[in-house]
C-alpha cells in the first residue's frame, strides 16, 4: 500500500495524481456524451447540425451552396471548440478519455491548467481548419477530441524522452523521473530518432486507421485521420509557446517536474 501523504513529504509522485484539471476534462466528455446519447434521435440530430465540425461551414458545398447553418459567423468559430466535446459512441470517448488520462495528465502536470487548456483547444482548432482545407464543402460531420489529444502526444514527446523523464531511460539515460524545464527544442526534436520513430509509426497507423475506416476497437467508421496529423504536428510544432517557467522541489529555477507532490496545484 502506498501511503500517499509520506510519498508527497518526501517530494516523490504518488502512484496515481491525475491533474484535476484531466479529470474535469474527461467528466466533460463522458456527461457530454450521456446527454447526446440519451437523447431522442431528432435532438441529435438538432445539436449535431449545432455543435459538430461540418467543412461545409467554412467552404460552401457544390451539392449545397445555399445552405445555411446556425449561429451564423459566431457558429463558425463555437464550433471550432465543442466538437472536440461530441463523440459518436460510448466506444470513441472511452479510447478518447484513456489516451487524455496517459498524455494529458503529464503535460497538465508540466504547464498548469490553464495553459493546459489552451493547448488542448490550440491543437483542436488547428487539426479541424487543417480537415476543413481538405475536405472543404464536405457535409460529412467531425466529432472528437481526438485531434486536440493528438496535440498532447505531440507536445507530450518535446520532454519526455529528455534525461531524466518518463522515457529517457530508453536512450541509455537514467535519474530521477524529473524533466529538465527546457523542453527539447523541436530542432533537436526532429533529429531525436526515438520522436522521429513514435512519429512515424503514430502517423502511419492513423493513416491506415484513416483509409481503411477501422478504428483501434475494430469497429468500421469514418476516421478523420487528417484532423489528427494536424492537432499532433500543432503540438510538436508549438508546445514550447505553451511551455511556463516553473520551479519545482527537483531543482529550483531551472528544472521543472511532471507535477508539484506537495498538494499545491501551480497554474
Amino acid at each position: 500500500m502506498v501511503d500517499l501523504n509520506n510519498a508527497a513529504d518526501n517530494g516523490e509522485p504518488p502512484a496515481f495524481n491525475v491533474p484535476s484539471v484531466v479529470l474535469g476534462l474527461i467528466g466533460v466528455l463522458v456527461v457530454a456524451y450521456a446527454v447526446f446519447a440519451w437523447a431522442q434521435p431528432e435532438q441529435q440530430g438538432q445539436w449535431l447540425f449545432l455543435f459538430a465540425l461540418f467543412p461545409a461551414r467554412f467552404i460552401a458545398s457544390d451539392l449545397h451552396p445555399d445552405l445555411i447553418f446556425p449561429g451564423g459567423f459566431a457558429g463558425d468559430v463555437w464550433t471550432l471548440f465543442t466538437y472536440t466535446l461530441m463523440h459518436g459512441s460510448w466506444t470513441h470517448v472511452i479510447i478518447n478519455c484513456v489516451w487524455l488520462l496517459a498524455f494529458g495528465s503529464a503535460v497538465a502536470r508540466r504547464i498548469g491548467s490553464f495553459r493546459f487548456l489552451l493547448f488542448f483547444f490550440f491543437c483542436g482548432i488547428v487539426g479541424a481548419l487543417l480537415h476543413v482545407v481538405l475536405y472543404g464543402g464536405s457535409l460529412v460531420p467531425v466529432v472528437g477530441a481526438s485531434g486536440a489529444i493528438s496535440g498532447l502526444m505531440g507536445g507530450a514527446v518535446r520532454f519526455v524522452f529528455l534525461a531524466g523523464g518518463p522515457l529517457g531511460g530508453l536512450g541509455g539515460h537514467r535519474g530521477p523521473s524529473t524533466a529538465p524545464r527546457a523542453q527539447m527544442s523541436i530542432g533537436a526534436a526532429l533529429r531525436d530518432r526515438r520522436i522521429m520513430t513514435f512519429v512515424g509509426v503514430w502517423v502511419l497507423l492513423n493513416f491506415i486507421f484513416g483509409v481503411s475506416g477501422v478504428n483501434p476497437s475494430g469497429q468500421v467508421a469514418d476516421i478523420a485521420w487528417i484532423a489528427h496529423l494536424g492537432g499532433f504536428l500543432a503540438g510538436l510544432f508549438f508546445f514550447g509557446i505553451f511551455d511556463g517557467h516553473r520551479s519545482s522541489p527537483s531543482g529550483g529555477p531551472g528544472n521543472v517536474g511532471y507535477g508539484e507532490w506537495s498538494g499545491r496545484d501551480k497554474d
